[in-house]
C-alpha cells in the first residue's frame, strides 16, 4: 500500500530515533555550496510551502510492457518550481514512470497505460495531445550522455531551428542564454563550433541540458544524469538543479541516496512498481511512515 503524504504540509515537529545510517546518509563531506543546497533544500519556508502547486498530477496508474505489469497504482502529484526525486531498488519502475512523463514509452512496442497524467489539468495521453510539442513543454536528460556528433553550438541551436526559428541572431542568443542556463558558457564561449565530443563527460552532459533548455520547457526530466560523472562533475550539476528549479519543475532519478538528500524537495520511493512511500525529502530520510522505505535507505537492501 502506498503512503503519500500532502507533500506542500511540512515534516512532522517530532523525529523518531533512528539507526545510526541516517546520519551518515545525509551528513557527509560536501563543498559549501552544497552543504547550503542541503540545508534549504530540506528546510524549506512555509512562504515557498504555502506557493507549491502541482504541475503534473497522477491519477490511479497502471502501465503495462506486453502482459507484465511495471507500474502499480500510482498516484502523485509533482509540484511546480520543485526538484521532485524518484528512489528505489533496480527494476522498481522508477525510470519508467519518469519516461511516462513525456510519452516516451509510446516508442516502445506492447505498451500500455491506464489513469491519467495530467499536465496543468489537461490529460497529456488525451488522442489530441501533439506528442512533439508536449516532449518540447517536457524536456529530458537522459543516463547515458548523448551529444550529437556536431558542434557546441549545433547542439544547442539544433532544436530551435527544428521549430523553424531562422534568424542567426535569435539562434545565437537562445545559444547562450541556454549555455548560460546550463552552467557552461564561460567554458565554451570561445570555441562554439568545436566538436561536442571534445568536451568533457560533465561538460558534455551540462550541454545536454543546455540543449534541452534551448525550446524553453516547463518541466525537465532527468534520469541519472550524473551516475557517468566524476564527484566534482556532479557537484556542479547538482548547483544547477538548485538554480534552475527558480524556471522549471524538475523530476530525477537517482540510485545517490546522498544526491536525493542533497538537491530534492520531494521524494518518491519505489519497489516493484509500487509507489510505497512519497513525501517531503526531509520525512523521507528521517522519519519515513513505511518500514521498506527506511530499509531501504539505510541500505538494508536495494
Amino acid at each position: 500500500m502506498q503512503t503519500v503524504s500532502n507533500p506542500v504540509i511540512p515534516g512532522k515537529s517530532s523525529v523518531r530515533q533512528t539507526s545510526s545510517h541516517f546520519s551518515t546518509l545525509v551528513v557527509e563531506k560536501t563543498t559549501d555550496n552544497q552543504k547550503r543546497m542541503r540545508q534549504e533544500q530540506m528546510e524549506p519556508t512555509p512562504a515557498a510551502i504555502a506557493e507549491s502547486h502541482p504541475k503534473i498530477v497522477i491519477k490511479d496508474m497502471n502501465f503495462f510492457y506486453g502482459t507484465v505489469q511495471a507500474l502499480t497504482n500510482v498516484s502523485m502529484p509533482i509540484l511546480a518550481h520543485r526538484i521532485t526525486a524518484f528512489i528505489g531498488p533496480s527494476g522498481c519502475g522508477k525510470s519508467t514512470l519518469l519516461r511516462c512523463l513525456n510519452r516516451l514509452n509510446d516508442l516502445v512496442d506492447g505498451t500500455r497505460i491506464e489513469g491519467k497524467i495530467l499536465l496543468e489539468g489537461n490529460d497529456i495521453y488525451d488522442p489530441d495531445v501533439d506528442v512533439t510539442d508536449l516532449r518540447t513543454r517536457i524536456g529530458m536528460v537522459f543516463q547515458k550522455i548523448n551529444p550529437f556528433p556536431k558542434s557546441i553550438w549545433q547542439n544547442v541551436a539544433f532544436g530551435p531551428q527544428l521549430q523553424n526559428v531562422r534568424k542567426r541572431a535569435m539562434l545565437d542568443e537562445v545559444v547562450e542564454t541556454s549555455l548560460r542556463g546550463a552552467g557552461l558558457w564561460e567554458e565554451v564561449k570561445d570555441r562554439l563550433h568545436a566538436s561536442a565530443l571534445s568536451l568533457s563527460g560533465g561538460q558534455q552532459q551540462r550541454l545536454c541540458i543546455a540543449r534541452a533548455l534551448a525550446v524553453n520547457p516547463d518541466v525537465l526530466l532527468m534520469d541519472e544524469p550524473c551516475s557517468a560523472l566524476d564527484p566534482i562533475s556532479t557537484g556542479r550539476i547538482e548547483e544547477l538543479l538548485y538554480a534552475l528549479k527558480e524556471r522549471l519543475t524538475i523530476v530525477i532519478v537517482t540510485h545517490n541516496m546522498q544526491q536525493a538528500a542533497r538537491v530534492s524537495d520531494l521524494t518518491g520511493f519505489f519497489l516493484l512498481g509500487e509507489l510505497i512511500e512519497y513525501d517531503d525529502t526531509k520525512t523521507i530520510f528521517t522519519n519515513p511512515s513505511d518500514r521498506r522505505t527506511e530499509d531501504y535507505i539505510t541500505g538494508r537492501f536495494g
